[in-house]
């Protein structure tokens, strides 16, 4: 099969289940930008990946060459596609595909909910397959692309529980700490919060050396599960 059939193949099916009213349900929950989709059901989405998996002719050249294709419009559906096709080949990549990868965040990574489907399931994946490791995130703290980097600490949460220094995640972290973007305020305070229920101690210093220069977001996200009189030590000093 050639990327053209398939990106036509998949499109065809997001026009036959478009679903206005989905979209106006969805739309709710993209607060950082316009919500352009299709409006197919998750079962569908669903259906659809079963297809493309039985049908066994996906190819990691062909996945990256669709991408592009299906990238372009910007409509939800096909970059989620993009994702489901990559899921779909996962155990045929190879650590050269990991800038093919990267090179999505500059074509059409533009919401949050593709970046943490990357960071809580299919990039902890590839960690498994010793196919990208923590240093090879370096670059991605200090990218261009917003939901790049929030990816980082979405995917870091899965390390919280590996024995890994919590010292040594939350260095690495660091410059995301002071971070201009609110979705990548977002992706740091969630870690934290994680972080804090795993490791209170090392998580509560870190947070008291930032309460008066970081966002206050990533505050309200990091501080989310504590009693009140707790939450009180981080608010920043007047």
């Amino acid at each position: 099969m050639k990327a053209e059939a398939l990106f036509q193949e998949l499109k065809s099916y997001c026009i036959e289940h478009a679903n206005p009213e989905l979209v106006i349900k969805y739309s709710r929950y993209f607060k950082e930008g316009v919500y352009d989709a299709w409006g197919l059901s998750q079962a569908q989405m669903d259906a659809k990946k079963a297809e493309l998996k039985k049908a066994g002719n996906l190819t990691v050249d062909l996945v990256f060459d669709t991408a592009p294709l299906l990238m372009k419009s910007g409509k939800y559906e096909e970059t989620s596609f993009v994702l489901i096709l990559l899921s779909l080949v996962k155990d045929k990549l190879q650590k050269a595909d990991i800038k093919r990868i990267e090179k999505l965040f500059e074509t059409g990574i533009r919401n949050w909910a593709h970046a943490d489907y990357l960071g809580m399931f299919f990039l902890p994946e590839l960690m498994k397959q010793d196919l990208i490791g923590k240093e090879d995130f370096r670059g991605w703290v200090t990218s261009p692309f917003k939901f790049q980097r929030r990816c980082v600490p979405v995917t870091f949460i899965k390390l919280l529980k590996t024995g890994v220094a919590y010292e040594e995640l939350f260095t690495f972290l660091e410059p995301l700490m002071l971070d201009p973007e609110r979705e990548v305020h977002q992706g740091m305070g969630w870690f934290l919060r994680e972080a804090w229920k795993v490791n209170a101690g090392v998580t509560e210093a870190f947070l008291l050396k930032w309460k008066n220069t970081a966002p206050r977001l990533i505050f309200q996200y990091a501080c989310e599960k504590m009693d009140k009189t707790n939450k009180a030590r981080f608010r920043r000093a007047k």
